[in-house]
C-alpha cells in the first residue's frame, strides 16, 4: 500500500473488509501492475496531485467472492469476478446516453477507494463480471487492461485491413492479439525495445520494426504505396502520434490511447484534414459492452499468454516494478 506520501510501497497487515449493501468482498486470486501503478510507486507530479495516502494501489484483478451485502442480488459466494475499475455515478448525461466509460463523476479502483494488491478487496457489485473458471487467474486477472486494447482496435471493423500498432507494451501487445483473431491482414508494429518486438511477433504481428528504422518506407512497401488502413497509438510518445498520422492511407483510421507527458503540436492540415482521417480518442472500456466482446473474442482463440511473462509472488512487489522500469517484461502479475 501506499502508506504515506513519497517514492514506493510498503506492505503491512489491515484489517479485512467488509462490504457494503451494495458490495461483495472477493479473495483475490491474481492482480497485475499497471503504468499507472508505476506512476504512483515512482511519486511523480500526477501522483503527487492525485493520490491521497493511505491506499491501497491496484485495478486489475480476478478473485473468488466470500462475502456479499445484504441488497447484492446478481452473485453470490463462491462466484469469480473480473473488475471494471471505473466506479460510475449512472447519473450524468454520459452515464444515461450509453457512454459511461467516459462518466463525469466516476472514481478508480485502486486510486480513489482500495485495490487489489491485497488478500481481499470490496467491490460494488456493479463493476463485478462473471468469468469462466476456464481462465487461468493470470490471464483473467487482465481483462480489464485487456479491454483497452479491444476498445482501442474494435471502435471499427479491422477484419481484412492493413494495420499500425506503435508501442509494444501491454496494451500495445493486447492490441496486436486482437487485431489478428479479429481478422486483421496485415499487422505492423513498432518500438524502441528488441525485447518487446520479439513479444510482438509472437502474439500476431506479421512485421515488427524498430522505431529508428525507416518505417514509413516499409509500410508503403508492405502497402502497395498506400499506408495502413488503422494505426493505433499505444505509447504515448509524440514521435510514434506523428508516424501513425503519416503512414495511414487517405480516408483512414487512427486512434489515440497512450498518454503524452507533454503537449504533441500537430500539423492538423497535412496530419488530419488534407487525408480525411477519422480520430477516436480511447479511454478505458466501454461499459459492459466491450467485456462481452472480450468474452466473445476468447471464444474466437484469443491468446494473450505471451504477454505475461513473470508471474510473482505479492511479497515480490518491488521486483515487479524494477522489471516495468527496465522495460524488460511485457506483463507483471502477482499473486497474494
Amino acid at each position: 500500500m501506499k502508506a504515506a506520501a513519497g517514492p514506493g510501497l510498503e506492505l503491512r497487515s489491515v484489517p479485512d473488509p467488509t462490504p457494503a449493501a451494495d458490495e461483495v468482498v472477493i479473495r483475490v486470486k491474481a492482480t497485475s501492475l499497471c503504468g499507472t501503478d508505476s506512476h504512483i510507486y515512482q511519486w511523480d507530479d500526477w501522483a503527487r496531485s492525485r493520490i491521497r495516502p493511505p491506499r491501497i494501489l491496484g485495478h486489475e484483478m480476478y478473485g473468488e467472492i466470500v462475502e456479499t451485502g445484504r441488497s447484492v442480488t446478481a452473485f453470490k459466494v463462491g462466484d469469480l469476478i473480473a473488475a471494471e475499475s471505473h466506479v460510475t455515478c449512472g447519473k450524468c448525461f454520459q452515464c444515461r446516453t450509453g457512454n459511461a466509460h467516459v462518466c463525469k463523476n466516476y472514481t478508480i479502483l485502486g486510486i480513489d477507494r482500495d485495490g487489489s494488491f491485497a488478500e481481499y478487496v470490496s467491490l460494488p457489485e456493479k463493476v463485478c463480471w462473471r468469468t469462466s473458471p476456464e481462465i487461468p487467474p493470470e490471464l483473467a486477472c487482465l481483462q480489464e487492461p485487456l479491454g483497452n486494447s479491444v476498445h482501442t482496435v474494435l471502435t471499427e471493423d479491422v477484419t481484412g485491413h492493413t494495420v499500425l500498432v506503435t508501442g509494444c507494451g501491454p496494451t500495445g501487445l493486447f492490441a496486436i492479439a486482437v487485431a489478428r483473431t479479429a481478422g486483421a491482414a496485415l499487422i505492423v508494429a513498432t518500438d524502441v525495445s528488441e525485447y518487446r518486438l520479439e513479444l510482438a511477433r509472437k502474439v500476431g504481428a506479421t512485421a515488427a520494426l524498430p522505431a529508428q528504422a525507416d518505417v514509413p518506407g516499409r509500410i508503403l512497401d508492405l502497402t502497395d504505396g498506400e499506408g495502413v488502413d488503422d494505426a493505433f497509438e499505444m505509447s504515448g510518445h509524440p514521435s510514434a502520434v506523428h508516424l501513425c498520422f503519416r503512414c495511414v492511407k487517405n480516408a483512414g483510421r487512427v486512434a489515440l490511447f497512450g498518454i503524452p507527458n507533454r503537449e504533441v503540436p500537430l500539423d492538423l492540415a497535412n496530419e488530419i484534414i488534407f487525408k480525411g482521417l477519422r480520430i477516436y480518442g480511447i479511454t478505458g472500456r466501454r461499459i459492459f459492452d466491450t467485456w462481452y466482446r472480450l468474452g466473445g473474442l476468447f471464444q474466437a482463440g484469443l491468446d494473450i499468454r505471451p504477454v505475461v511473462t513473470h508471474t510473482l509472488p505479492l511479497e515480490e512487489f518491488r521486483t515487479g516494478f524494477e522489471l516495468i522500469h527496465s522495460g524488460q517484461c511485457g506483463k507483471v502479475v502477482l499473486i497474494p
